[in-house]
């Protein structure tokens, strides 16, 4: 159907945005300018460089479903001029950053060679230039010397620059499509508008308001200076057919729905709570699942575990942006490196209230309370502090948890949570316990290469068997829910994960929901989409 200037369009529901920082699909570590400058170097430009050099082991690694999620690029071993030309403009764009990666090198090589226990008044002279006046130097309590950030003063530099951010509008058709994310850069295509605005930019949440409330496309297509030749492909994100109608749950008791992965959304008559976004979109496929469509018009509070790419996937969250009321992110450790401020970066991206919450904290609503718990394991063994399982208990005293992808590698922490939670009723799990090494994520920040042997000892790992089966023993739920698996086929450009029925993941959550069962305990590993409906004892005044 042609769209005229004066009609009233919707946004289609398989519109997708993706946030691209410097052609690249932004995730939270090219946020922050320090883990950022460390990934440009040492992930984009490595990347790219082994591309032109032999662009013919990259289109083969892709075809090996071995090597999913590899750092091979995906373009079929062609566009390798296109490749140069980022690489000079990376060169010449990011040359900021890549001076500043340079001096974090060397500031954590000045600190090995004369940190020796001694004050370390006299270093701060020695400190990089684009460092200085950015960090205080500090010991551990065994006189191992490191540093931190000044994060906020860091956000005021030019290190962190808005012109390198952009993003994609297109519409996805299929699951099959998108090539792994932290692998290929973005390069233009003609089905693709690229549109150079900041992510904090209210024209955003402009455009996805029309998947509620429809303007005029005259009026749209006004906010946006879209480049001749793409005024068609615009026009062809809209429709003037009315969304399906979003039902609000008038129910009295709790409404759970898994979306995928780990989101889930919850509701009752008076608030929704939406944990770790991730929606698939509206398109036709064989694998029912819930999408865009199936949001409440307004979110009380979205529930933030950790800090990977997909609990935090921007692609969503700046979809459903203006529809959020808060955002509840775990409490960083102060500056390190590895661990960058999650509040810092929702503010700088442009989300409002922002709450920061602590272990063992809790935050008391209308009909419920959300406490976080310790999330351990899964982050490699590094000094990760953004991160927290989240207990919700409601006004009857049922209670859930999201424990994501802690992994119960202390079951003795569980048993003291337990002292002061009480049984839990309903747990959603992580069990993705095989994980990628240490260096698959968070190489780039690392000053030496680690051995291989170390490497690969470190994982992003969940929960396996036995240690699913203490979490199990210590809360006593009556629902068990595996998820956070990365199973569901509109996640591989995220996860780049493929099960098997002899893959590690699938053998030890078979054997979870056998021991389920036998504790007469309902299990289900999730997958696609689910809707459980609890019912609240009336309470008596």
């Amino acid at each position: 159907m042609e769209i005229n200037n004066d009609d009233l369009v919707f946004i289609r529901p398989n519109l997708a945005i993706e946030p691209l920082i410097d052609n690249w699909y932004a995730w939270p570590h090219l946020v922050s300018p320090a883990t950022a400058a460390m990934n440009i170097k040492d992930r984009h430009l490595k990347i790219m460089n082994s591309y032109v050099q032999n662009p013919t082991i990259h289109a083969a690694a892709i075809k090996s479903p071995k090597m999913l999620g590899g750092p091979f690029i995906d373009y079929g071993g062609k566009r390798v001029e296109e490749i140069k030309a980022l690489i000079s403009n990376t060169l010449e764009q990011c040359a900021g950053l890549l001076g500043l990666r340079e001096d974090i090198i060397q500031l954590n090589e000045m600190l090995k060679k004369e940190a020796r226990g001694y004050a370390l008044t006299d270093l701060y002279s020695k400190v990089p230039e684009r460092l200085q006046g950015l960090v205080e130097l500090i010991y551990d309590v065994n006189n191992n010397a490191s540093f931190r950030f000044f994060e906020s003063l860091l956000y005021a530099t030019e290190y962190y620059n808005e012109s390198l951010q952009s993003f994609n509008l297109f519409l996805v058709k299929d699951d099959d499509s998108r090539s792994f994310v932290l692998s290929t850069p973005k390069l233009p295509n003609d089905e693709i508008l690229r549109v150079n605005l900041p992510f904090k930019s209210e024209k955003i949440d402009e455009l996805f308001d029309l998947s509620i409330t429809p303007r005029k496309f005259s009026e749209i297509k006004d906010i946006f200076d879209i480049e001749p030749g793409k005024e068609e492909l615009f026009k062809s994100f809209f429709t003037t057919t009315a969304p399906r109608q979003y039902e609000k749950y008038e129910g009295d008791g709790i409404l759970t729905r898994y979306f995928g992965h780990a989101c889930i959304l919850t509701e009752t008559k008076h608030t929704t709570i939406l944990a770790d976004p991730l929606i698939s979109y509206g398109y036709e496929t064989d694998i029912s699942r819930y999408s865009y469509e199936d949001l409440p018009e307004k979110i009380d509070y979205v529930l933030i575990t950790h800090n990977h790419q997909d609990h935090i996937l921007f692609e969503t969250l700046l979809r459903i942006r203006s529809r959020v009321a808060n955002i509840i992110v775990p409490r960083s450790n102060g500056g390190s490196l590895q661990d960058p401020n999650l509040k810092l970066m929702f503010q700088k991206l442009g989300f409002k209230n922002i709450i920061e919450l602590g272990e063992m904290e809790t935050l008391e609503f209308k009909d419920c309370a959300i406490t976080g718990l310790p999330f351990i394991g899964e982050h490699c063994d590094l000094d990760v502090r953004s991160k927290l399982c989240h207990q919700v208990k409601f006004s009857d005293g049922l209670k859930m948890l999201f424990a994501a992808d802690s992994c119960n590698v202390s079951p003795r922490l569980y048993e003291r949570i337990h002292g002061i939670t009480g049984d839990i009723d309903v747990i959603f799990l992580g069990m993705e316990c095989e994980g990628a090494p240490l260096t698959w994520l968070y190489g780039p920040l690392m000053p030496e290469t680690l051995a291989r042997d170390k490497d690969e000892s470190r994982r992003l790992a969940g929960c396996n068997f036995e240690q699913s089966k203490a979490l199990i023993d210590v809360f006593n739920p009556s629902n068990v829910f595996v998820y956070a698996m990365g199973m569901e086929p509109w996640l591989k450009y995220i996860s780049s994960i493929k099960y098997t029925d002899e893959s590690k993941p699938i053998v030890e959550s078979n054997k979870l929901i056998a021991y389920c069962h036998s504790k007469n305990i309902e299990p289900e590993r999730l997958y696609g989409e689910k809707i459980i409906e609890y019912k609240l004892e009336p309470t008596l005044d």
